[in-house]
C-alpha cells in the first residue's frame, strides 16, 4: 500500500525554477584565471507539495546532491529561484537565512563523518537547540535530547556515548534526531540509507515513514536504490547530467517510463529471480557519461540514446507534459509509446509476496505486515519491499 498522497489542491511548499550551479575551474597559483566551469546543475525545475516525498534519482555525478545543497543553502546557486513558502531563499543572507535553517534540515549520507567524534551524542543533538536559542535551560535541553532519542528508537542513555561507540544504524538515528531537534517542516535526505547494511536500511526507511506521518514532514529523498525510492516516495524525478529528464508519480514512472534514459536505468536493476534474470534481454547503454565541463550540444543524452536523430544534437528539449502529471524532456517519445530493445523489461517487477517455502530449506516465514522485510528464500540475502 502506497503512502498517503498529499492533497492535490495543497500549495507547493518548495518551488525550484531554472536552478543552476556552476563551479568555476581556474589555473594559476597566485593569480587564478578562470578557464572553464563544471555545470553540476544546469536548469532544474520541480515543486514539492506539503507532506509529499519527492525522490531524486540518477547516476553518480548527475547533480542530485548539489541540488539538495543549493536548497539547503550550503551552496549559493549560480542562477535560478528557490521559493520556500513563496519566499525566494536563493539570495537570503544573515538573520533571514539563519531563521530558514530552523525550517529546513538535512540527513547526511555518512552517519559517521557527519557527527563530531569529540562530542557526546547528547551534545551533538543539543547543539542546534542551543545555537538557535530555543531552550537556554540546560536541564530542559537534556530532557529534549532524551525525548528525541526515544522518538528515533534509541535508549536515552545513549546521550552519554560517543559516535564511535555506536553502530552505523544507531549513528544514523542520531543524525535523524539532530535533524528533528529544531522541529523542521522540510528535510533533505541525502542518500540517508546508502551507507547502511540492507537490514538496517529497512529499519531507517520505516522510521522515516513513521516520522513523516507523525510530524507532517516533507522530504526530498535523494537515493540510488530504486526499490527504496518506489516504497517511500510519492513522485520521482530522474536526473541526467545536471537536468531532470523525467518527472512523474511513482507508480506511473516505474510502470510506464517514457524517457530512454529512465528505461535504461530501471532495466539495469537486477531481478531477484534467477529464471527471469536469465530470460530477459538486457542491453546496457553504450558509451561513457559526457563531461559536465563540456556537455554535448542539444540533448545531453543523445550520444548514448538509441532513438536519437539529428535534431537531438541541435535543440535541447524542455520538459513537456505527455499526460497528466507525467513530464518528459524528449522530443522523440509520445503517448502511447514503444519501448526500445535495450530496455529489456518494463521495470522492476512489483514485489508480490511469494508463498512461504518449507522450513527444511531454512527459509524464514514471511510476515505480510506491509513493511520492509528480510528474506532468505533464494539462498541469498535480499531486501523485499512490501507495498502498503
Amino acid at each position: 500500500m502506497k503512502p498517503a498522497e498529499p492533497a492535490a489542491s495543497s500549495a507547493p511548499l518548495l518551488e525550484v525554477k531554472g536552478l543552476r550551479k556552476h563551479f568555476p575551474i581556474s589555473e594559476g597559483l597566485l593569480i587564478g584565471r578562470k578557464i572553464g566551469e563544471v555545470k553540476a546543475v544546469d536548469g532544474v525545475d520541480f515543486t514539492i507539495r506539503r507532506g509529499e516525498t519527492l525522490g531524486l534519482v540518477g547516476e553518480s555525478g548527475c547533480g542530485k546532491t548539489t541540488t539538495g545543497r543549493c536548497i539547503l543553502r550550503l551552496e549559493r546557486p549560480t542562477a535560478g529561484e528557490i521559493r520556500y513558502n513563496g519566499l525566494d531563499i536563493a539570495t537570503l543572507k544573515g538573520r533571514p537565512l539563519l531563521e530558514l535553517r530552523r525550517r529546513i534540515q538535512v540527513i547526511f549520507q555518512d552517519p559517521y563523518s557527519s557527527l563530531n567524534p569529540r562530542m557526546k551524542v547528547g551534545q551533538i543533538i543539543a547543539e542546534p537547540i542551543r545555537a538557535h536559542g530555543i531552550e537556554r535551560d540546560r536541564a530542559r535541553r537534556a530532557a529534549r535530547v532524551h525525548e528525541l532519542l526515544s522518538v528515533c528508537d534509541l535508549d536515552p542513555a545513549f546521550a552519554d556515548r560517543y559516535p564511535h561507540e555506536m553502530s552505523g544504524g544507531q549513528r544514523q538515528r542520531v543524525g535523524i534526531a539532530r535533524a528533528l531537534a529544531l522541529e523542521p517542516e522540510f528535510i533533505v535526505c541525502d542518500e540517508a540509507v546508502s551507507a547502511l547494511d540492507v537490514s538496517i536500511q529497512a529499519q531507517i526507511i520505516n522510521l522515516l515513514e513513521d516520522l513523516r506521518e507523525r510530524f507532517h514532514l516533507t522530504y526530498l529523498f535523494i537515493a540510488h536504490d530504486l526499490s527504496v525510492v518506489r516504497h517511500i516516495c510519492h513522485r520521482v524525478a530522474v536526473m541526467y547530467l545536471g537536468r531532470i529528464v523525467e518527472l512523474a508519480d511513482c507508480d506511473q514512472l516505474f510502470d510506464n517510463p517514457q524517457h530512454p534514459y529512465t528505461q535504461a536505468l530501471l532495466a539495469a536493476v537486477p531481478v531477484p529471480d534467477p529464471e527471469v534474470e536469465r530470460r530477459r534481454a538486457f542491453r546496457p547503454l553504450v558509451g561513457e557519461v559526457p563531461s559536465t565541463i563540456n556537455p554535448p550540444s542539444g540533448c545531453t543524452f543523445h550520444p548514448r540514446c538509441p532513438i536519437a536523430v539529428s535534431a537531438c544534437r541541435q535543440a535541447r528539449p524542455e520538459l513537456r507534459e505527455l499526460r497528466p502529471r507525467h513530464w518528459v524532456a524528449c522530443g522523440q517519445v509520445d503517448w502511447p509509446f514503444e519501448r526500445h530493445e535495450f530496455a529489456g523489461i518494463r521495470s522492476p517487477p512489483k514485489r508480490a509476496v511469494p508463498p512461504p517455502p518449507n522450513k527444511e530449506a531454512g527459509t524464514q516465514q514471511h510476515e505480510q505486515n506491509g513493511r520492509i522485510r528480510w528474506d532468505r528464500g533464494l539462498g541469498c540475502r535480499r531486501l523485499v519491499l512490501l507495498r502498503r
